[in-house]
């Protein structure tokens, strides 16, 4: 059993910029749009395949200690990690594509793994709030 949500929507941004800041600065950014997760690379160089990120997410009140693994890196088009939050899998992609020069679809992807299907309304009610935080927060931070 599992649970697949995929939402999109477009940034007025450039992809290259959209990607920079969302995958390249993901460390020092996503705790600027998502104040209850706080991140630590723990190793070294850019983040690329391969980068582990210690993650503590507090969204359920109490912090949860977790990892977050890069496993697919494509510069200006796809962003992929492995998270581990406690006990929870959690399979993430975001994916970049040139609407026009100034305007990016963003697509996020998420699989719970081992998660009852009933939950899918409720997640992907989330990642749509997700998906137009991202978009204020791209299009605020990204100079043309």
């Amino acid at each position: 059993m599992s649970v697949k949500v995929q939402v999109s929507g477009v940034i007025d941004r450039p992809v290259a910029k959209v990607f920079h800041l969302f995958a390249d600065e993901h460390v020092r950014n996503h705790p600027r749009w998502d104040p209850l997760m706080q991140l630590e690379q723990t190793t070294d160089g850019p983040i690329g395949v391969g980068t582990i990120i210690k993650r503590i997410n507090s969204h359920s009140g109490s912090p949860v200690e977790g990892t977050m693994e890069v496993v697919a890196f494509e510069p200006n088009r796809a962003f992929g990690m492995i998270i581990h939050d406690g006990p929870v899998e959690i399979i993430g992609t975001a994916t970049y594509e040139a609407v026009s020069d100034n305007r990016s679809r963003y697509t996020l992807t998420i699989e719970f793994p081992g998660m009852d299907e009933s939950m899918a309304g409720i997640l992907t009610g989330e990642m749509e709030k997700a998906i137009q935080i991202h978009k204020r927060f791209f299009e605020s931070e990204v100079s043309e």
